[in-house]
């Protein structure tokens, strides 16, 4: 984890704040008064463990003391610092590489010129923007058979006009008869071809305006989810609304087909909420951290119930970190993506088979953590829970129908701690050497 130069600052801000005297918070996590006030005065550095300490002891994340509230901005620094150099890819840099101890200063960097760096930053996020875009339009090229069909059409024909053309002209006693075949052969390929390309231009034109919004039930849940920062406040009521008032309050749910999906999605919510309460779970959270295996044994409910109510806690609440959530059926196709920034989720391609998510299928009932560290400029690190059962009532004439989950939590581990390298997808992921590849990468150095 990345030390700022002002993390004593923000131990002292923080310890302040709750009012908390430099010998209580110097016994509770281990050190002399003497030293905390060297920290304090970031004339001492900060460990792994020790930072750990003093996080919990002050009720917040480490990354809120290593970084404090310019951690995006960081973030966004070194990613397009990573970003100069790809591994492999040397040859294509237009810059020169950063040395290791440039990283180190981003921190002066910014506090020398902040416009500049935010400049960079939103430069930054507009590329990885672009990128994204790339990514899923190169998904819908290998999805989409109406898309392939056309591009067959247009190829097909280009090469029936290439060939006759030049037939003619390294031919040049070739007979009447067979030379007006060849004219209408190209005449009719040239019409061909046209329509081929209208008829391409306008299904672009048309997947191009659907961009803009959402286009499949699913993608429109989540989008209206995310209005809500996928939390439904109005739940949290002593009275809450019924399932149907808010879908009726939604616009985002067009089709009626994500109103299907958003009365089922909204019911477990509703049902997540009356048995995990918001102030006890929260008060519960707060003493055994985000692991579901002891909340879930705490209130006696199932384990896929607390991985949504992880998943889907207000934003804000302190000590809490922003976790992301994936859930899959039997075939492994994702039926809910809750995003996290740093860990990409694909819309329309298989996800990473390296996925904790995948193994839980293969171990129902077996509770997985597995520490990851997610593909990209700047490889990013993520504690994950995963967990298989049999969804719905099981019947003994009817088949098995299982689901898994998937909790993504930001994790402070070290660099040099193991953690299972995974991607986003096959054709999107820059892991050259991966034995989980099931097709080549469009990104990856060849």
């Amino acid at each position: 984890m990345a030390r700022s130069a002002l993390t004593g600052t923000r131990i002292r801000e923080r310890r302040m704040a709750l009012k908390l005297r430099q010998a209580d918070l110097a016994r509770a996590v281990g050190i002399s008064a003497a030293y905390l006030n060297l920290i304090e005065h970031n004339r001492r550095r900060v460990n792994d463990a020790l930072l750990e300490a003093f996080a919990q002891a002050l009720g917040v994340e480490p990354v809120s003391l290593s970084e404090g509230a310019e951690s995006a901005l960081f973030e966004s620094l070194r990613e397009a610092a990573a970003g100069a150099v790809g591994p492999g890819r040397a040859e294509e840099a237009t810059t020169a590489p950063l040395d290791l101890a440039e990283f180190e200063r981003i921190e002066e960097f910014v506090g020398r010129f902040p416009a500049w760096a935010r400049v960079l930053a939103a430069r930054q996020a507009r590329v990885a923007a672009l990128e994204r875009v790339v990514e899923t339009y190169s998904e819908r090229m290998a999805q989409d058979p109406f898309l392939l069909d056309g591009l067959h059409e247009v190829l097909s024909a280009v090469t029936s006009l290439r060939s006759s053309a030049a037939i003619l002209v390294e031919t040049p006693d070739i007979e009447p008869e067979w030379r007006a075949r060849f004219l209408t052969t190209i005449t009719q390929e040239s019409l061909r071809l046209s329509g081929a390309a209208e008829g391409l231009v306008e299904y672009l034109d048309e997947m191009e305006a659907e961009e803009a919004g959402p286009a499949s039930p699913q993608e429109q849940l989540e989008a209206w989810l995310e209005t809500h920062a996928w939390h439904i406040a109005e739940f949290e009521r002593p009275d809450p609304p019924a399932p149907e008032d808010l879908i009726a309050q939604a616009p985002e749910l067009a089709a009626s087909a994500a109103r299907e999906l958003a009365r089922g999605y909204l019911a477990r919510a509703l049902a997540d909420t009356r048995a995990l309460p918001l102030k006890p779970f929260l008060a519960a959270l707060a003493e055994t951290g985000p692991a579901p295996g002891p909340l879930a044994e705490r209130f006696g409910v199932p384990m896929a119930c607390v991985f949504r109510r992880l998943a889907t806690l207000p934003e804000g609440c302190a000590g809490v970190p922003p976790m992301g959530l994936v859930v899959c059926d039997g075939s492994g196709a994702l039926t809910l993506r809750r995003p996290l920034p740093g860990f990409g989720l694909p819309r329309a391609t298989a996800a990473c088979a390296l996925w904790p998510l995948y193994e839980a299928l293969s171990r129902p009932m077996q509770p997985l953590r597995v520490a990851v560290e997610m593909a990209g400029r700047l490889p990013q690190r993520f504690l994950t829970y995963a967990f298989a059962a049999p969804r719905g009532t099981p019947r003994f004439d009817g088949p098995v129908l299982m689901e898994a989950m998937m909790l993504v939590i930001p994790s402070p581990l070290a660099a040099s701690a193991p953690a299972r390298p995974v991607g986003t997808s096959c054709r999107v992921c820059p892991r050259a050497d991966c034995d989980g590849r099931r097709e080549p990468s469009l990104v990856a150095p060849r």
